[in-house]
């Protein structure tokens, strides 16, 4: 699955930079990217035209966090790689207000290339949870709630010992920021991620399972192990 994935990615990274001059790449920042982020550094890819952005960071977490965002993205992809050309961090410590605008500047600077992501348990992209998902979103990145679902997940998944210990607010890229991007990697392993995937690809298009609008993008893959696919049919 992973390497499955990293292949594609890197095919469409060396697309972007031969039509464009370089690639704009948002990431997903979780554990269910690590085979992936494992196998895409080993990619043969010109990262110093590459421009690195990822899709949330909680809201009060510095950078130096072990369990933000950032300390995952420098962990798992920016420690491994050549200098890219640009990398866009969000700041969850900062104004929240200011810090969505700020981002939403970078953001729209260029079209996004290619977004790389996963499937929450409740069906969420990024943390765009269903209670919060938005289809037609006038924003492009936003200070949310996270839902019980979502913020159980985070201790599901071993990045917080404790659900107390769960950041309760994020900044998230919204749902048409992500599926703005000109190709999108969804990658989606293990068991509890088999209702959420088996919700995504049919079930309803509807934010009650936000990752079913990737249905409606002309170019999105879905990369699933056996356990995550296991109750399609």
């Amino acid at each position: 699955m992973g390497q499955a994935a990293a292949e594609r990615v890197a095919e469409i990274v060396r697309a972007a930079i031969r039509e464009r001059g370089e690639a704009r790449v948002i990431f997903a920042c979780a554990p269910s990217q690590d085979d992936f982020l494992v196998a895409l550094v080993r990619a043969d890819l010109d990262w110093s035209r590459v421009a690195i952005f990822h899709m949330d960071e909680y809201v009060g977490l510095g950078a130096e966090h072990p369990q933000s965002f950032r300390s995952y993205l420098l962990a798992h992809l920016l420690t491994h790689i050549a200098p890219p050309h640009a990398v866009h961090l969000i700041a969850g410590e900062a104004d929240a207000q200011k810090e969505c605008e700020r981002y939403a500047t970078l953001l729209s600077s260029a079209r996004i290339d290619l977004a790389c992501m996963g499937i929450g348990e409740n069906g969420h992209l990024a943390f765009n949870d269903p209670p919060v998902a938005d289809f037609a979103d006038p924003l492009l990145i936003k200070r949310v709630a996270l839902d019980l679902a979502c913020r159980e997940q985070q201790v599901h998944d071993g990045c917080f010992s404790t659900l107390a210990d769960v950041p309760m607010h994020a900044l998230t890229l919204t749902i048409p920021a992500l599926l703005g991007a000109r190709a999108i990697s969804c990658v989606v392993p293990g068991e509890r991620k088999a209702h959420a995937v088996r919700a995504a690809v049919m079930g309803e298009i509807s934010t009650a399972c936000p990752a079913s609008i990737l249905r409606t993008h002309p170019c999105a893959t879905l990369q699933i192990d056996p356990a995550a696919g296991h109750l399609l049919d």
